[in-house]
């Protein structure tokens, strides 16, 4: 299972603009400006925070806690002069914050909200940390289970987001800290001085530019929580022959080409060859008798208009069967409405009985749904 919940605030705190507050800007970014001598540098912090109700009820009521993944997903808006190799961290944020309503292209800037030195907006004086401390650049918890990293290599399609925060989100679940939100940035903190920490260093490392809430794109940040739902009781069904493969017609019976994004359900899937051996039955034709996938197949979801993979092959994503067949358990409350997606099935043929190694087919048999 999938279960995906956007950002209901995010805003970016910039070192240059101290007081300043971008709550409302298209773009979040972690920057690192250096002048050519490398004496000057700034750099900004993103800060992303998730309402965690509807997820954390979902994951409860599938008993998922203890295998439950969590990613963080942000999707590149045009990241430039990256270096080829660095990596960007997420910490819990320490404190809360007012998002605020200010944008890079307002003037005069918009000091309400946080920023760099605030926490609410400079009229009220909130600082990140002491009162007499303006340049902290918000706040924020590290240690064991309180950080969680992704290494980017610098090429044209591979400068998404999609981080591996289970620890944090485990202590938000458990309330072992309030959920004040990531705060997303590079290595160390300005000041430090050390040429291994990238915030630190003189070096210009380049911007990673991700789209924000406030997008007019389907590129939200969104959270995403997967776990293994499958379930496989294949009762008195028949299993499809390795021989089967290359003559495999699969079909949904309940697929339908419209849902809410409020749907939590079975797709039905039914799988049979396309020559069926007949039989003298008086009672079922041979071409009504459903066959099993094999065990380990999987299922993906994809934007049909973007081709972009929405819920990927992997462990949430495994085809479950009961007595009547395959199905997939799909909720749509994290897919954008107003978008037409595309299922796509995944076959691992060596999970046949009686084949020898493992192969595996995808099928794309235009299986489409809109959500409205």
């Amino acid at each position: 299972m999938h279960f995906f919940t956007f950002a209901t605030e995010d805003t970016v705190l910039y070192e240059a603009s101290e007081s300043n507050n971008f709550g409302l800007d298209e773009i979040i970014e972690v920057r690192k400006d250096v002048d050519d001598a490398g004496v000057s540098v700034n750099v900004s912090r993103i800060l992303a925070r998730f309402d965690l109700q509807a997820m954390s009820q979902s994951v409860v009521r599938a008993n998922a806690g203890a295998t439950a993944k969590y990613y963080l997903n942000m999707y590149d808006a045009g990241s430039d002069n990256l270096t080829t190799s660095q990596s960007l961290y997420a910490y819990p944020t320490s404190g809360s914050w007012n998002m605020g309503r200010g944008k890079t292209t307002y003037s005069p800037a918009e000091t309400e909200g946080c920023s760099w030195a605030y926490r609410t907006g400079q009229n009220e004086e909130t600082y990140w940390t002491k009162a007499d401390v303006k340049d902290t650049g918000g706040a924020w918890i590290s240690g064991s289970g309180y950080e969680a990293s992704q290494s980017f290599i610098h090429t044209d399609t591979e400068l998404d987001m999609r981080m591996d925060v289970t620890s944090i989100v485990n202590k938000w679940f458990s309330n072992n800290i309030p959920n004040n939100g990531f705060m997303v940035k590079r290595s160390g903190s300005i000041g430090n001085n050390n040429v291994l920490l990238d915030e630190g260093s003189s070096t210009q490392l380049g911007n990673f530019k991700f789209f924000s809430r406030d997008t007019h794109t389907i590129y939200s940040p969104r959270l995403e929580a997967v776990w293994d739902s499958s379930v496989w009781t294949t009762g008195s069904l028949q299993n499809l022959d390795a021989s089967d493969l290359e003559d495999l017609q699969i079909y949904s019976t309940n697929l339908k080409s419209r849902y809410s994004n409020e749907f939590d359900g079975k797709i039905r899937i039914v799988g049979r060859t396309n020559n069926p051996t007949l039989s003298n039955s008086p009672t079922a034709s041979a071409y009504s008798v459903i066959k099993y996938l094999p065990t380990g197949s999987q299922y993906s979801v994809l934007d049909n208009y973007s081709d972009d993979v929405v819920i990927p092959y992997g462990t949430g994503s495994y085809i479950s069967c009961d007595s009547r067949g395959n199905f997939i358990d799909l909720n749509t409350s994290g897919l954008q409405v107003q978008r037409e997606y595309k299922l796509l099935i995944k076959v691992i043929s060596g999970s046949f009985a009686g084949s020898n190694g493992t192969d595996t087919e995808v099928i794309d048999n235009k299986f489409t749904f809109f959500i409205k």
